[in-house]
């Protein structure tokens, strides 16, 4: 209750000040156009650039009045419609091509300020009698300019024309009854700005000079030739400069304008819409694509091929048996073991925890051997697949952007990949206690076979001398000396034996372990080297389109 409470004020106060909806649509503009840059057409970008910066600049300067503009070809009356509305004759009226050369400014009352004039760039200015109208509190605030005609044969009157119909609130498009279909006027003005047709009025001068029957036939053409057109929207008015008639109704129209102030933000509008528009087109409305888990999976996996995982979790296997094999093994035989290299070592892995980085320059940890043609050609097309995926949908400038995002990221992925693999804890220096205990029962049982070795061997030197022998010491019915060398020996291999099975069991356990830690780390590598700048990418994609709905109302 309390949120639909709030969600009405807001819109009555959108209501009382029209322009407070039209800074929010500018600066959701500005933020599409600078999310945009270098990824659309750098002429959209521009655009709306410019219409921000004329938004900005038209509210700040008179922002009480408004501007309206009679545009119209030579000969339509259009000198002779300002003169009539304003009750001057200031501008200039003939049949010379062109008519008007230089726009004419017609102000009524305080609200229509110099410095607005200024940057409308008018020079040649009138001040209306206000006392001669009837409705002057009506007009309070009106600027009528006369442009020069649209179809001049001077091109500078041409460009001040379409310079200024880009910046008025209001066009009053003053047409006759031979030229109001004129190709000229609805190709390159009338057609373009559809959007306009709220601040847009076409009137149908010299209405005097036809019969009634051709008024309404003219009137009814020229509403039709608007509607195919699309501008349903705009009002038409059939006056006569000449003899007054429809004026009053014109001036009353233009009253009504002035009194709402609503036209130069409508106006605004339309263009602050216009400018989104053509961002839309040119960039895309669509929702961003999402990278599928199994896309991202693939793309692991073959960079953990690549990065040699597959190597390093054998070589924990092998590294875990042979250190076993010399820890537990009996130690009569196991000491030829220590001839052969460490796979671990030989690698320059395996070190106790994570490896410091000694330098953040340093390219490389390990002596893995390079990833083959074949593992990086599967890691491009994972890379691919990926980039793909992510741009799918999205114009061309994103989808390129998109690319060139992924192509960056590859470029020290060999570096990156080979530093996670080099400070990944494979953790082979821990869970090894009970190796230590059978290396006491091996050592203890090589002591009972050199005592056994010792005793057969004083027995033969004291048979030798012919001395005294040693009393005879059995256990379980064998001599005692045989005993512990046999039983020495025959323990020493058991015990070896067993232990190797441990070993070989937690050799599978560590090298699984170990392939989980290095995938984890090249996961890692592959998140933020590749994904998180592709996703990025996405969203900054996803702040335009957002920008761009907001900025279009």
């Amino acid at each position: 209750m309390a949120g639909s409470l709030v969600a009405r004020g807001r819109a009555l106060l959108q209501r009382e000040d029209p322009t407070t909806a039209l800074v929010d649509r500018v600066r959701a503009l500005r933020e599409a156009a600078d999310a945009c840059e270098g990824r659309v057409s750098g002429e959209a970008v521009d655009e709306a650039y410019r219409v921000g910066l004329q938004v900005d600049r038209r509210l700040a300067i008179s922002g009480g009045a408004t501007v309206v503009a009679l545009a119209g070809a030579t000969g339509s009356g259009k000198s002779s419609t300002f003169n009539a509305l304003t009750g001057t004759d200031a501008a200039t009226v003939g049949v010379r091509r062109p008519t008007t050369s230089v726009t004419m400014a017609a102000t009524w009352g305080a609200e229509a300020g110099e410095e607005l004039l200024d940057w409308l760039q008018v020079r040649r200015r009138h001040v209306v009698d206000t006392g001669a109208f009837a409705d002057a509190v009506a007009l309070d605030g009106l600027v009528l300019l006369d442009l020069p005609d649209h179809d001049s044969t001077a091109a500078e009157h041409r460009t001040e024309v379409d310079r200024l119909v880009a910046l008025v609130d209001v066009l009053v498009w003053v047409v006759d009854p031979q030229k109001y279909a004129d190709a000229a006027l609805h190709e390159r003005y009338l057609r373009p700005l559809a959007g306009h047709a709220a601040v847009m009025l076409v009137v149908l001068n010299q209405v005097d000079t036809l019969a009634p029957d051709a008024r309404a036939a003219c009137l009814r053409d020229l509403r039709r030739l608007l509607d195919v057109e699309g501008l349903g929207g705009v009002e038409v008015l059939g006056v006569s400069a000449a003899t007054g008639e429809g004026l009053d109704a014109l001036l009353a129209r233009l009253g009504h304008v002035v009194a709402g102030k609503r036209a130069a933000a409508a106006r605004l509008a339309a263009d602050v819409g216009a400018a989104a528009d053509r961002l839309a087109t040119a960039s895309g409305t669509g929702p961003a694509p999402e990278l599928s888990r199994r896309t991202v999976a693939t793309l692991d996996a073959q960079l953990g091929e690549a990065a040699g995982v597959p190597v390093v979790t054998r070589a924990v296997d092998q590294a875990w048996r042979l250190r076993g094999g010399l820890a537990t093994g009996w130690p009569v035989l196991a000491w030829v073991a220590k001839f052969k290299p460490d796979p671990l070592r030989r690698l320059r892995l395996g070190g106790g925890g994570r490896r410091e980085i000694a330098s953040p320059t340093a390219t490389s940890r390990t002596s893995l051997p390079s990833s083959s043609g074949v593992q990086q050609a599967r890691v491009d097309s994972a890379l691919r697949t990926l980039a793909d995926e992510a741009s799918a949908g999205l114009t061309r400038g994103w989808a390129d952007a998109v690319r060139a995002t992924t192509r960056r990221s590859s470029e020290g992925l060999a570096d990156a990949l080979d530093t996670a693999v080099a400070t990944t804890d494979l953790d082979v220096e821990r869970h090894r206690r009970w190796w230590g205990a059978v290396r006491v029962l091996q050592w203890l049982l090589v002591a009972a076979v050199v005592a056994g070795l010792g005793w057969l061997g004083s027995a033969f030197v004291l048979a030798y001398l012919q001395l005294p022998p040693l009393p005879p010491v059995t256990w379980w019915r064998f001599p005692a000396p045989t005993v512990l060398v046999v039983g020495g020996v025959v323990a020493g291999l058991l015990v070896a034996a067993l232990a190797r099975i441990g070993v070989a069991v937690g050799a599978r356990r560590r090298a699984r372990l170990a392939r989980q830690r290095l995938l984890a780390a090249v996961s890692r590598v592959s998140a933020g080297s590749v994904v998180a700048p592709v996703r990025v990418e996405l969203e900054r994609y996803e702040a335009a389109r957002a920008a761009i709905l907001r900025a279009r109302g």
